[in-house]
């Protein structure tokens, strides 16, 4: 079993790093492409959009082919797209490569999940589940700070390296995965869900939430400038603490949605993101500070995706897939539009990076209210599952 599942998780640990890279090597890439900084975190704004809205329309024009191929089909765009963005030497021709790597992108999560869990026994379906996405979560704690200390001295070496490891994974992936296919589902099924305006508010709490993070954290690089003094190494271990944090959070977080109601759980961890984000150019002032900042500030994100997925699960267990794959456009979405209004506030409003702090704890404190709004508007009519029932140990 793990020969089948290693490298679907190193897939999507070459997704996730290859996501989250790019925000640690801007002001490389800016110097380099001789554009601005703002216009550089764009390649992570259309990166998202693309991956949020493309990754529903290729799920349903491949759902008929079986998942090995599918796999194969999106790894290969991948692989091409990020080879693309490190031969690049303009602005456009990155563009364009970013955006046909976040075409493979989108295709390669839901595959890859889907592929788990059909072929894993059904008592070990949740575990297949956990270590496949488990790269994702790695790509957060690890990916993204080593890629940014592989690219100090240039970054298209690291795009090189996402793009090797992409490769393995697809080598892997045609050497030990079996033909698995499953029932087709077309564009419209996929978007059903969005009828319904229970998954609509919970999607939007998503959306909100990473909008608020990568308002900054999309130029996280010069944002810290004073507290790395330009240094790659230090602005690597930085990230690694977020990352640490990220990864500490999403452990506790599946524990916390075991004992108590998933809405309650998120309450407390968009609390802290607002102050953490508020309190930016304080606790930045420092390294030390600014460690411990980064590494509370991602361990209060790192809690924030679980009791979401629980939520949407808990709304229709037989259509949980296509749910989670709308949670995960939704974060992706956000992740643009945050891009984006950093970039506008520093284009617009000569907002320095290190103050996007403020109109990101704005943004985040917006989606603590609107969930505290939705929750008590949403209350659930029936106890929540104990720990001991199946459907609590499955989730």
């Amino acid at each position: 079993m793990l020969k089948r599942l290693l490298p679907l998780a190193l897939a999507t640990f070459a997704v996730g790093t290859d996501s989250y890279v790019i925000a640690g090597l801007l002001p490389a890439i800016a110097t380099d492409l001789q554009v601005s900084t703002p216009a550089a975190g764009q390649l992570v704004t259309v990166f998202a959009l693309v991956m949020a809205l493309s990754a529903p329309v290729m799920g349903a024009l491949t759902s008929g082919l079986d998942r090995r191929t599918a796999l194969l089909i999106a790894l290969s765009i991948f692989v091409v797209g990020n080879a693309v963005t490190a031969l690049g030497t303009s602005y456009e021709v990155v563009m364009i490569a970013r955006i046909v790597t976040a075409v493979g992108a989108g295709m390669i999560n839901s595959a890859a999940s889907s592929t788990a869990g059909a072929i894993a026994p059904p008592e070990r379906r949740g575990r297949a589940l956990a270590f496949v996405l488990g790269g994702l979560t790695l790509a957060t704690a690890l990916g993204l700070p080593l890629g940014t200390l592989i690219g100090r001295t240039d970054w298209h070496i690291t795009l090189w390296a996402v793009a090797g490891i992409g490769l393995v994974a697809a080598l892997g992936i045609a050497a030990g995965l079996p033909k698995v296919t499953l029932p087709a589902a077309s564009l419209g099924d996929r978007l059903r869900p969005l009828k319904q305006g229970r998954v609509l508010a919970l999607l939007a709490v998503t959306t909100l939430v990473f909008l608020g993070a990568y308002t900054l954290y999309t130029y996280i690089g010069p944002a810290l400038q004073d507290a790395t003094g330009g240094s790659e190494s230090l602005l690597a271990v930085i990230l690694l603490a977020w990352g640490i944090g990220v990864l500490a959070g999403n452990i506790i977080a599946g524990r916390l949605v075991d004992r108590h109601d998933p809405a309650h759980v998120l309450t407390g961890p968009l609390t802290i993101a607002a102050v953490a984000l508020a309190l930016t150019s304080v606790a930045t002032a420092t390294l030390v500070s600014t460690l411990a900042w980064a590494a509370i500030w991602g361990a209060a994100l790192g809690v924030i995706v679980v009791p979401q997925q629980h939520r949407l699960i808990a709304l229709s267990p037989a259509a949980a897939p296509v749910l989670l794959g709308l949670n995960s456009s939704a974060i992706y979405v956000g992740i643009a539009l945050g891009g984006g209004l950093g970039g506008l506030a520093q284009e617009w409003f000569a907002i320095v990076p290190a103050a996007l702090g403020l109109p990101a704890a704005g943004v985040t404190t917006l989606a603590l209210l609107y969930h505290l709004t939705t929750a008590r508007h949403h209350a659930p009519a029936a106890p929540q599952p104990t720990p001991s029932t199946p459907e609590k140990a499955e989730a």
